[in-house]
């Protein structure tokens, strides 16, 4: 078990070095390759504004941090959260701590203040045990948190970018979306490897009850 374990690392480490993403994210300055998952939509759906105020959820170590600050400067603000410590970033108020906390979303909600969010992103993911369905329940699971809290903090015109993995539940999570917001739909970015689940969900305009 143990020689197998080793044996997926080494495989997996190989590969990272070949990617040309994680090439080119250390040569423009982000700290993983997932800033060109978040750049490619953004190039496609025009995610962000000059002036925006953006929460990042799961926002460790930090990559999708340093695009939305780029994007929404000067004037924009970005608040990220993150159970795991996270190097600052110029520009970017950190909140360590699990959001589905009371306390750590109480600091977050003092860090948007009244105005709310334009935008929230999430890249949330569970740790991963190898089992599909487990890690795709536990995804979806987060997931529901992250639209939880945006449907909290959004302005009436606010977007919603959430990160699932394929299978069983996520159908059903779009559909849910697709009725707590006015749009929903999918994006796999080709910075996403072919050979992962994931995909985005992007929600915009949440619905108000009532």
């Amino acid at each position: 078990m143990a020689r197998q374990k080793k044996s997926r690392t080494l495989k997996w480490l190989k590969r990272h070095r070949r990617d040309s993403y994680v090439r080119q994210a250390r040569r423009e300055g982000y700290r993983s390759r997932a800033a060109y998952k978040l750049a490619q939509i953004n190039q496609r759906d025009h995610l962000f504004s000059t002036g925006d105020v953006v929460l990042d959820l799961g926002a460790s170590p930090g990559s999708w941090s340093q695009f939305a600050i780029e994007k929404v400067s000067p004037g924009g603000r970005v608040v990220a959260v993150d159970v795991l410590p996270m190097k600052a970033v110029k520009g970017v108020d950190f909140v360590l701590g699990d959001i589905t906390e009371p306390e750590t979303y109480c600091a977050v909600d003092g860090c948007l203040g009244a105005i709310g969010a334009d935008l929230v992103i999430s890249d949330l993911a569970p740790s991963i045990t190898g089992i599909r369905h487990a890690d795709q329940v536990h995804c979806i699971q987060l997931a529901e948190q992250a639209r939880k809290i945006a449907l909290g903090v959004l302005k009436a015109h606010g977007s919603f970018l959430v990160k699932i993995f394929e299978g069983e539940s996520a159908q059903e999570f779009r559909e849910q979306t697709e009725v707590l917001f006015d749009r929903a739909t999918v994006r796999k970015p080709a910075a996403s490897r072919s050979s992962s689940s994931e995909i985005y969900i992007l929600a915009s305009r949440p619905i108000r009850p009532g």
